[in-house]
């Protein structure tokens, strides 16, 4: 695809922006929360530590369009449907890297995840990588998955046995790690072999919060945050050593070439019309992003996925009886027979629904536009797209669109809806390269678990998210037990 240009106006970082230069001529017509006052804007009452689900209470009251001001700083969201499909128009709008995607560039600087439109590096390191994520790669990958699953399911049968509960998350986490580390880097973490996450994930955790943060601190009171720039110049530098170790170890084995993964494709492939390489700083900064990126949002909608299948018996059920009878007592199913899963990919696609792990993305205007026939738009404004409130948009998801039905997405459903009210992956040119990676690897995980296990909630717990840019649930465990022999 043909890349874009930075347009002028577009803001290179999140902090100190004012509201004329958002780009919205007629700002005033789109509503905000009541009461807001000067210098703080609407930051009364406004939770810093879940932004996320504070925007999506507000939507619910102010509509489908609105703007939220805090200590100079404004932002447009835009969470209805018509107006999400018109910002998903590439013609017209692309992606815009702002708020806390921008505070990340410290660390991933021109990463495919977080490269400006203008920036090259973008559109060499895509043109590179796109075939690590074929059908003939991803073939390869499945083997690698299936071992690391095995090794999930080793640690799950020792605590089945013991009656202790399993943490979600936290296994979700090494899992996806483990195998995004393997598939594309030759790289063991030994997460299975830890009591604690590895130091690796608490970096990715402690860079990912400290984006957040500088989100909502207001630029008077960032000399408070001096003691966790430090502990985030820590974190970085954990991760820049990490990443530096795994491609030396690769170069110094004289490996390269061998492998066929990620990490080869960058080290050694040049772009089949230019001739150009990655740089040695970008295949840095590209590891990173799919270490983080490759394994945070998976582990996410793993762990919302498993929540929702032992809170509703019945769909858990239908799960079970589509793997019984589509791989029966293989062992190992095979790559071909995942995609077969299509009640199992329904259920991941309904958690992926309610509570899409990356919540948000932003949209900035290529030219002059009118969004929605009603808003006008300079070149350069932008808007964030809150997923997580486009995905309970009533006028496409119907009156209850806070119940989990994995039947939304059967097929004769999804031809019935419009197009763009689904976008757990981002839209566009920029949308995430690694899509089919993350729902080949949740499907076949998913259908692992549902084999084997039985699926029991905590009574008590209820449904908590915890915010890092990302969404995970928070403090979820679950009891297992072995499901009986299958005739």
């Amino acid at each position: 695809m043909a890349q874009t240009t930075r347009p002028a106006g577009s803001a290179m970082v999140p902090s100190g922006f004012r509201s004329a230069e958002l780009g919205w001529p007629e700002l005033h017509r789109i509503p905000h929360p009541p009461r807001r006052l000067p210098l703080i804007g609407d930051a009364l009452g406004a939770n810093i530590r879940t932004p996320v689900q504070d925007s999506m209470r507000l939507a619910r009251s102010l509509g489908p369009i609105f703007r939220r001001k805090a200590f100079g700083k404004e932002v447009v969201f835009v969470w209805g449907a018509e107006l999400a499909a018109d910002m998903a128009d590439e013609s017209r709008f692309a992606k815009h890297v702002g708020l806390g995607v921008a505070n990340l560039r410290p660390v991933v600087g021109d990463g495919l995840f977080t490269a400006y439109n203008h920036e090259p590096n973008w559109q060499l390191a895509h043109d590179i990588l796109a075939p690590g994520f074929s059908r003939a790669a991803m073939e390869g990958y499945h083997q690698a998955m299936m071992d690391v699953a095995g090794r999930l399911t080793d640690r799950w049968d020792d605590r089945e046995k013991s009656g202790a509960a399993v943490d979600v998350p936290r296994d979700m986490t090494k899992l996806t790690l483990e195998t995004i580390a393997r598939t594309g880097f030759g790289h063991d973490f030994g997460s299975f072999e830890r009591d604690r996450p590895h130091p690796f994930v608490a970096a990715m955790v402690g860079t990912l919060s400290f984006a957040q943060r500088r989100n909502v601190v207001p630029p008077a009171l960032t000399p408070l945050l001096l003691r966790a720039e430090r502990r985030n110049a820590a974190d970085m530098a954990y991760l820049n050593r990490t990443v530096d170790a795994i491609v030396a170890a690769r170069r110094g084995a004289g490996s390269a070439g061998g492998h066929g993964d990620l990490l080869d494709r960058m080290l050694e492939v040049a772009h089949p019309d230019t001739g150009e390489r990655l740089s040695p700083e970008n295949i840095r900064r590209q590891v990173i992003t799919f270490l983080v990126a490759g394994h945070e949002t998976t582990s996410g909608a793993l762990s919302f996925a498993l929540h929702y299948l032992a809170r509703h018996p019945g769909v858990l059920a239908r799960a079970q009886a589509e793997v019984d009878r589509v791989w029966g007592d293989t062992p190992a199913p095979a790559y071909e027979q995942v995609a077969k899963l299509r009640y199992v990919r329904r259920v991941l696609d309904e958690a992926l629904r309610l509570w899409p792990t990356a919540p948000a993305f932003s949209r900035e205007a290529r030219e002059d536009a009118l969004l929605g026939g009603a808003h006008p738009m300079r070149r350069g404004a932008w808007a964030l797209v809150l997923t997580a409130m486009l995905h309970r948009d009533p006028a496409v998801w119907g009156p209850d669109p806070e119940t989990f039905d994995p039947d939304r997405f059967a097929p004769q459903c999804v031809r019935s809806r419009p197009a763009q009210v689904f976008k757990p992956f981002g839209t566009g040119a920029r949308a995430c390269i690694g899509r089919q990676f993350a729902l080949h690897e949740a499907v076949l995980v998913l259908g692992l678990l549902v084999r084997r296990y039985d699926l029991h909630p905590d009574p008590g717990y209820r449904l908590r998210i915890t915010e890092r840019l990302t969404l995970m649930p928070d403090g979820l465990t679950l009891r297992l037990s072995r499901r009986a022999p299958r005739p």
